[in-house]
């Protein structure tokens, strides 16, 4: 998320701007689909391959399309994409470095490509930050003179920083972004789409979708902030499957519900409000409700710190202390499992146990279930696969399993948590943005997927 801090993060805990576990994909060539007038298409699907860390989403760009996949994150605003065959950079990467399937996309092989002006809103929102790396001044345009639309130059260079240090350099360019309608065989063509050609990198080795509310995020610039957008996220155990994808519905489609599906509002924090927080208001461990949460989990300072941030960028669910210490305190009791202390260690997550599993498969071991109680009496209760998680496949007819939550940091700056696509997994999460409010719903995202066309036989 966007200039705030994540947490006392350890190696595995991947926040937006650390370090991510290598990942290996295919890119896919461009479909021949039939194409049909922006105006014709109300509503989009696409599909989303689940990574180690988070959710890949596939854009076509430029003139003739280029294929680049990008992370899709809720908690940024900025879409952006490698640039350049050879000259594109990552610093502090070393993980992807071997990592040769990385797409770039080159905009002198595009015919429809051209650099921003100074005086376009999409110049003006990327420089209006406070950010310390902005190199407006140094580039002759101040804020003021962009303000004012005075400025007859390109837009000049932007860095955009990320939590924990994460940060792009680039340049803001305008270039035809293909998307898909109402169905996988429907394609429009999106012109002028306004995103970051990034050059150099510190921690960020592959592009990112910011699905934001701010001007330049992609549902913003594709019409859809009076609407909203819905994704199902695979579980994990879909990591690089080339064969099936989470399905991502942007319009009508994406914010209509059923019975089943509760809603939570959606609060307004006023230091990030283009980004999306839902108040947490208590959390249930097997039958046993916790003490009320902190405060700052549903409501916001003067300064406007404080609420959960919802967030597609982060992997991992991460809580205040004490209130994180009190849950684990709550957890330890009821697992009768011998702790793996040594997994703890090397891994950096807190609670690890050795599970039995016969014929060296893991079974849906008899863990405490944990529910999460939102604003609005809303209840939702995380499949098991969402907090304990195998950490290695079982020899000797034993596995460890591990809690993937993790702890904030005791800054008071930013959100005071964040509820990670980890913990989203089978979960359809509806983001309706015309209600100003988030819904959640229990779901097999497989089986979603499947009967969305988006599974290959």
């Amino acid at each position: 998320f966007y200039q705030t801090q994540a947490g006392n993060i350890n190696p595995n805990s991947v926040v937006l701007g650390l370090t991510r576990s290598s990942t290996t994909f295919t890119i896919p060539k461009p479909s021949k689909y039939s194409r049909k007038r922006l105006s014709q298409v109300s509503d989009m699907i696409e599909p989303l391959r689940a990574v180690r860390d988070g959710y890949l989403l596939t854009l076509i760009i430029g003139t003739p399309g280029q294929v680049i996949q990008v992370y899709m994150d809720t908690g940024s605003d900025l879409t952006w994409v490698p640039c350049g065959n050879l000259s594109f950079d990552c610093l502090d990467c070393d993980d992807y470095r071997n990592n040769k399937l990385i797409g770039t996309f080159s905009p002198s092989n595009s015919s429809s490509s051209f650099r921003d002006t100074c005086g376009s809103s999409f110049c003006i929102d990327i420089h209006s930050s406070d950010n310390s790396f902005d190199t407006c001044i140094e580039a002759g345009c101040s804020l003021s003179t962009l303000l004012k639309a005075t400025c007859s130059r390109p837009c000049p260079s932007f860095a955009y920083s990320y939590g924990e240090g994460g940060l792009v350099a680039g340049t803001l360019t305008r270039d035809s972004l293909r998307v898909h309608g109402s169905s996988p065989y429907i394609t429009k063509d999106v012109p002028r789409f306004s995103f970051g050609c990034v050059g150099t990198t510190y921690r960020e080795p592959i592009g990112i979708a910011g699905f934001g509310r701010g001007v330049l995020s992609l549902p913003s610039q594709l019409g859809f902030l009076q609407k909203g957008f819905s994704h199902c996220f695979l579980a994990f155990k879909y990591a690089n499957n080339q064969n099936i994808s989470s399905p991502l519905f942007m319009g009508d489609t994406a914010t209509s519900s059923s019975d089943s599906m509760q809603f939570t509002p959606m609060l307004k924090s006023p230091m990030f409000p283009n980004y999306y927080y839902i108040g947490l208001e208590a959390i249930t461990v097997g039958n046993v409700k916790s003490a009320e949460v902190p405060l700052n989990l549903r409501k916001f300072d003067s300064q406007g710190n404080g609420g959960m941030l919802i967030d597609s960028g982060t992997t991992y669910t991460h809580l205040p202390e004490p209130f994180y210490s009190q849950l684990l305190s709550m957890l330890q009791p009821m697992i009768a499992y011998p702790r793996a202390t040594d997994v703890e260690r090397r891994t950096g997550f807190d609670l690890c146990y050795e599970v039995p599993c016969p014929n060296n498969r893991f079974t849906n071991d008899p863990f405490p279930s944990i529910t999460f109680h939102f604003m609005n009496n809303v209840s939702l209760v995380l499949p098991q696969a969402n907090y304990f998680y195998a950490m290695s496949a079982p020899t000797n007819s034993t596995g460890v399993k591990c809690l993937l939550f993790q702890s904030m940091d005791d800054s008071s700056y930013g959100p005071a948590g964040v509820f990670g696509n980890f913990q989203q997994q089978d979960v359809k999460v509806v983001y309706d943005l015309e209600k100003e409010r988030i819904g959640f719903q229990p779901m097999d995202c497989a089986a979603a997927a499947i009967s969305q066309g988006l599974h290959k036989n």
